[in-house]
């Protein structure tokens, strides 16, 4: 079973900046730990991710660079920058009450 990307939708970047975090890294390999760290639940497409990229790059979330040349075509790589890890803790806690309420209503809890 596959869930909607409309989960993911205006996430994608606190997503990407959660990797991040942890280490640089490049397009395919940011896909592939979204896929695998969903357990395959949620599928993100390239052009999702490339988007992204290029609008936290603009808003200078994350930079990126090319990687050496290691036995095939060259990676661009993209780090998160100090703005980036301040907008990643601002979204987190914005996820965290975000997430209490949504339990709530769901739930049927009429205490927020």
């Amino acid at each position: 079973m596959k869930y909607s990307g409309e989960i993911l939708r205006g996430n994608t970047e606190t997503i990407i900046l959660a990797i991040l975090k942890e280490k640089d890294s490049y397009g395919y390999e940011i896909m592939k730990t979204i896929i695998d760290g969903s357990e395959g639940l949620f599928n993100i497409k390239d052009a999702t991710i490339y988007t992204a990229f290029k609008r936290m790059e603009r808003d200078g979330l994350i930079t990126g660079y090319w990687g050496d040349k290691e036995g095939g075509a060259r990676r661009k790589y993209y780090r998160i920058s100090e703005k980036g890890r301040d907008f990643y803790a601002q979204k987190v806690e914005e996820w965290k009450r975000v997430n209490i309420i949504l339990n709530n209503l769901i739930n049927g809890s009429g205490s927020l």
